[in-house]
């Protein structure tokens, strides 16, 4: 088996959801439950069929962020991964709604940090064998950390003042 390593770097304002799902099915479900969780999402999506026709399947409503989603899709080559590029939304806005399509198996990462996927290469078989999902910790959060994290919720509206 070969080990490779694929990078995925979220555009200006985007985020990234890295999964893996097993049907057909999987693109259309995940674009309704994107648009039903945000209004004004952009997103593109693409999800690699490994049976049948094996194509790289897609959806959205934004095409830079639709062709970004299959080419890293296509590159990687790895059977039922999916993965969704979003802006004018965070994954928290749309993660849950993604958990409960029920073709998804599990979600790698859901972030705006730079990704490296690891794949296991057998043959016509290509697998992820998993995710690094940004950089390691620099330090421990001090008080004034702390402070700084706390407003950035509340600035966000995800906390109450």
């Amino acid at each position: 088996m070969e080990i490779r390593e694929h990078d995925i770097i979220p555009g200006e304002g985007c985020n990234i959801i890295f999964g893996q799902a097993h049907f057909i099915k999987t693109v259309e479900d995940l674009a309704e439950a994107l648009v039903g969780s945000v209004p004004g999402i952009k997103f593109g999506l693409a999800f690699a069929e490994s049976s049948g026709k094996r194509l790289v399947r897609y959806d959205g409503n934004d095409e830079e962020l639709i062709r970004e989603a299959v080419n890293h899709v296509k590159e990687m080559g790895a059977g039922h991964a999916f993965l969704v590029i979003i802006k004018n939304a965070y994954p928290i806005n749309v993660l849950q709604a993604i958990k409960r399509v029920p073709e998804v198996v599990n979600v790698y990462c859901a972030t705006a940090n730079p990704v490296k996927v690891f794949l296991g290469v057998a043959g016509e078989s290509v697998a992820v064998l998993g995710v690094a999902d940004g950089l390691r910790p620099l330090g421990v959060e001090e008080d004034q950390d702390r402070k700084e994290r706390k407003d950035l919720l509340r600035e966000l509206g995800y906390k109450r003042a």
